[in-house]
């Protein structure tokens, strides 16, 4: 297991569509195992395979309930309903947050890291989470949906 490098936003790779993946083997649990050691390192809630240049469609998220860590490979929302405003910001865009439109409850379907069929009904915070990596699947990035963006102040180191 490693940690990745995050690309970050104006890098092309974040504006393009991930590929699905058809092949379920070690190199897809090396990358599920390094995205989610990225993502805890960098103390985010989400990565999607592209923030570290790979245009697979995988997503990891963790929004710290009793899910626990989720790993996603293919994922698509087939149901969605409801409809919820929040902040939202990006490993891939530090420094900024913006205030997004999502849906409050979605329905996800996809496959684990060995090929088997899940799915889950996501709400609230995890249903948000999800939007945002499925997004960054298909190369939209937050702040090309968000109804206003705003710089993060930045924290004083004690």
């Amino acid at each position: 297991m490693a940690i990745r490098i995050i690309v970050h936003e104006p890098d092309p790779v974040l504006h393009e569509v991930a590929k699905e993946v058809t092949k379920f083997n070690a190199n897809l649990h090396k990358l599920l195992d390094d995205m989610a050691d990225t993502m805890y390192h960098a103390e985010g809630v989400g990565l999607a395979a592209p923030q570290i240049g790979i245009l697979k469609r995988v997503i990891v998220v963790d929004v710290g309930d009793d899910n626990g860590l989720i790993e996603m490979v293919n994922p698509e929302m087939v149901e969605k309903e409801g409809e919820q405003l929040g902040p939202e910001g990006c490993l891939s865009i530090p420094g900024l947050n913006g205030d997004v439109r999502r849906y409050k409850k979605i329905h996800v379907k996809g496959f684990d890291r060995h090929g088997k069929p899940v799915e889950m009904t996501a709400t609230d915070f995890l249903a948000r989470a999800f939007q945002h990596e499925i997004d960054h699947l298909n190369g939209v990035l937050f702040t090309s949906i968000a109804e206003s963006v705003y710089e993060i102040p930045r924290q004083e180191k004690e």
